[in-house]
């Protein structure tokens, strides 16, 4: 660890930060520490046993300034947000909710091949979630949706994914070829 002690005419600082007094007992200890060629405690406890190397700098004619703080561009790390196609983060406000969606229309599921829910969110403002195996069909979808809610039955939409918007154009697709499963799908008037 590089670290820059620098000696003012009123007291010292570490790698610019706060003026240190020359009295203070605990500063006075950590200069002697220094004079006498050890690392000071509090530095050693700092690297946890690492490698200190004290630069000094003397400044003694000059009283401590406070150093401006310079910019330092974010150095955290990054985080990917979403997917092609993101996956439902958020659950069914109740599990009443969620079968009453399931009931409204029944979609025959074979249990011996892979599932998925797909969370429809419909044109009204309400929210449908279905299971479907990863078989059926993007038509499938459609159908569920008019039979679930029949006003739709003579209304032009279409259905698209989130984030990035794609419509689903070809309905022959499974939902596994249209990389669709687990995700949200919007429902939006022609």
């Amino acid at each position: 660890v590089q670290i820059l002690l620098k000696l003012w005419r009123n007291g010292f600082s570490l790698d610019d930060g706060e003026l240190r007094s020359y009295s203070d007992p605990t500063n006075a200890q950590f200069l002697e520490s220094v004079k006498r060629g050890e690392i000071p405690v509090e530095l050693q406890r700092l690297v946890h046993g690492g490698q200190v190397n004290l630069d000094m700098e003397d400044h003694q004619e000059q009283e401590y300034v406070k150093p401006r703080l310079r910019f330092k561009a974010f150095s955290g790390e990054g985080q990917k947000l979403g997917s092609l196609t993101p996956e439902i983060v958020s659950t069914p406000s109740s599990p009443e909710e969620e079968e009453k969606s399931i009931l409204t229309a029944p979609v025959l599921i074979d249990d011996s091949m892979p599932a998925t829910k797909i969370q429809i969110r419909l044109a009204d403002g309400s929210r449908l979630i279905q299971r479907f195996n990863q078989t059926h069909r993007i038509k499938d979808i459609r159908d569920f949706i008019i039979q679930s809610r029949p006003a739709f039955a003579t209304t032009d939409f279409v259905l698209v994914t989130t984030f990035p918007n794609k419509e689903l154009t070809d309905e022959s697709l499974t939902l596994q070829e249209a990389d669709i499963l687990n995700t949200v799908i919007l429902q939006q008037l022609k």
